[in-house]
This record gives structure tokens, sequence and C-alpha cells, in this order.
């Protein structure tokens, strides 16, 4: 199948991983893939380098742009029509908000054969204003005049998008979001060289995240918590995998709270570094706001760490309450600061957790059963075209 999929840009970010984690495995199994993207990056970091090993052509569009410009926007939906028009695809894949209303109404116009559209997160969510809301939903259900199945990140998901009159639950499916597991694994040599680089002594207990520094990554209720957790816990230390504008604000309170020399803060990190800096903690710690399916949650439990999360969006299917890590009620700093500080002081608990951790995962997140589910609907849209 000619398959084109498209994606508002390629930052360091879940969404942008799996769509090029899809790209390859489609183009491994004989498929021609073409990858497009707007050009911004950010200070997450850039994916376009991996992206151009991922498909078979990779097209950076100009005008595909993050923010709402009327102008930029109809030119946008222009260049992909004419670029579905000339290329012929017999499927477009659209992923991202922008990205996903905007690609869906150029691929109506130009008539592609099938159009498909995934949910990595909900466009209007409980970080944004009810008029936003209301106004992505009312684009959603749009777009979804011109999509023929969606593919969820997430069974979560599929209720909101479900619950939000998006469309029927028949054109839903969900399709975990895979990770390359192989590189997931525990490694104790790993966990030396990386606390030894952060100079963390072998007796600390090590709690991490791995988010950019924005707000809604819930850095301010982890930024509560941390009192309670080293009041539990005085070996506690932390490490903040990831950069973002926030962090100059972030250091600040630390050092209000005395706590800026528990801290290491690693700056902006390769995907291909985080299998390695994950083994070198004890707990990790998710307060995200609002999410699709947490990837995080899932690669910490590849490598054997019980995570703490808020209990929102796509988390329950990560982490299993009580036996994999703990899920807390959103924006509950205090039981966060408990859960957290309860594996602190438990080195049996961590243990018997972070192996009930992938065992659970290591099966449900694969990128290889992710993209046979992906060829499977494709099959199941286009019988003849394969």
């Amino acid at each position: 199948m000619k398959i084109a999929h498209v994606i508002t840009r390629l930052i360091i970010g879940g969404a942008q991983e799996n769509t090029i984690l899809t790209c390859a495995g489609l183009m491994e199994r004989g498929h021609e893939v073409t990858l497009i993207a707007g050009p911004e990056t950010g200070p997450e970091g850039s994916l376009w380098p991996r992206a151009e090993a991922s498909c078979n052509h990779l097209i950076k569009l100009d005008s595909m742009k993050r923010s709402v410009k009327p102008l930029t926007d109809w030119k946008c939906a222009r260049d992909l029509r004419r670029i579905f028009e000339r290329e012929s695809f017999d499927i477009v894949h659209t992923h991202s908000s922008k990205a996903g209303i905007i690609a869906r109404y150029a691929a109506h116009r130009a008539r592609v054969a099938k159009v498909v559209h995934t949910i990595h997160g909900m466009s209007f969510n409980r970080t944004q204003s009810a008029i936003t809301q209301r106004l992505y939903a009312a684009l959603e259900r749009r777009a979804a005049c011109w999509t023929d199945a969606f593919v969820c990140v997430a069974d979560a998901m599929t209720e909101q998008a479900v619950n939000a009159r998006i469309a029927p639950r028949s054109r839903f499916t969900t399709i975990r979001s895979g990770m390359e597991t192989a590189k997931f694994q525990k490694n104790e040599a790993d966990r030396k060289r990386v606390r030894e680089s952060w100079g963390v002594p072998d007796d600390a207990i090590l709690v991490g995240t791995v988010a950019r520094l924005f707000r809604n990554k819930g850095y301010e209720h982890l930024l509560e918590a941390m009192p309670a957790i080293v009041k539990a816990c005085e070996n506690a230390r932390f490490v903040w995998v990831g950069d973002g504008a926030n962090r100059s604000e972030y250091e600040s309170i630390l050092a209000r709270l005395g706590l800026r020399d528990r801290v290491t803060f690693t700056g902006l990190v390769a995907p291909d570094d985080v299998p390695h800096l994950l083994n070198g903690m004890d707990v990790l710690v998710h307060a995200s706001q609002w999410e699709g399916l947490p990837r995080v949650l899932v690669q910490a439990a590849l490598v054997e760490l019980p995570c703490v999360s808020f209990d929102n969006d796509g988390a329950p299917e990560a982490i299993r309450d009580g036996e994999t890590g703990y899920l807390v009620r959103l924006g509950d700093s205090r039981l966060l600061a408990e859960r957290v500080g309860e594996l602190c002081r438990d080195a049996e608990l961590r243990r018997s957790m972070g192996t009930a951790a992938r065992a659970h995962c290591v099966e449900r997140f694969d990128a290889e059963k992710m993209v046979t589910h992906i060829c499977r609907l494709y099959e199941e849209l286009l019988p003849n075209a394969h």
C-alpha cells in the first residue's frame, strides 16, 4: 500500500515517537511510506534525523504550523491537497490536533481512498478553558466526517471521544502505543554508570521524572510533594530528565524550599539515552495533568521501575494500582508524596512491583504488535490494496 502519515511537528514526544515507529514498521513490511510534518522544533529536541531513516519519503511542509494562523492554515490545506492528489495515496493517516484537522480536510477534498486518524491525546482537555474545549470538540466532530477509522493509543481515548460524540464507537480501535521493548531492560552496569555521572551516592533513593519542564506536566504538584517525600525518606534524591521553558522557575522554587541541591537536572537528552537513564532511578513519578497513553510509565515498567502517577487518561492501562505501582487521585499532592515515600522506604516493595510492572507491559506495548494491528486495520479498510 501507498501510505502517508501526517503530523504537526517532529519534536521529541510520545506522539512523534509512536508515528516514527509506525512508519518504520510499515516500510519494513514492504509498504511505501511518506511522512509529512511541519518544520517547527523546540526545547524538547528534534526527531527529524530519526525520521529520515524511518520512511521512504520525508516531506517538510513549511506551511504546517502549530499555532492557529488562518491564512497559513489555508495554505497548508492547499499544499496538502496538492500532495495527496499528486501522489494518489491509498491511505492518509493523521496524527496530532492541528495536522489531524487540516490533513483530514485536505484528504477529503483530494478524494483519498481511506483516511485514518490516531488520537494520542484529546485535542480538548481539562487544562483548557470551556470555550476552547467546545471549539476543539466541534472541529473534531466536523473532521470525523472525513475520517474512515480512528486509532486510539489507549481505551481511555476511545471513551473520551465517544462521550464527546466525536463518532460512533464502532469506528474506534484501540491500538496501544508501542515501544521498542528490547531497548528497555534492567541493567546494573547502566545503573552504576548513570548514578556516578549524576553524583548520586549508592545509598540514595532516586526519584525520577521524564517530562518536558512545562506547565501541565505536573511539576507544580511534585514540588508540593517533595518536602514530605524528603521527610519520609531522608536519603531521597531527585532527577528531572528533560528541559523546557519553565526550568528557571522550578529551580527558583526548589531554592526557596531548600531542595535545589537534591535535584539533578539533566537537560535535553536523546530518546536513545532514556533506557539507560531510567536504570539509574529507583522510583518514577508522573504527575501530568493530561495525557493520552503516558509512554514513560511503560518505559519505566520495562526497566522494572515501580511508578506513581495521577489516575487520569491512559495511566491506569500502564499501571495496576497496588501491584505494579500506585495511582493517585488527580491533583492530590499529599497522597502522591505518601505513595512515593512508601516506595522509597521499602526496597522489597520496589523490587516486587518492578518485576510485576515489566511482566504487565512487555507484551501489551510492543511496537511490532502495534504495527501488526495497524496493518490489519488498513487491510480491513482496503482489502484489495495489498
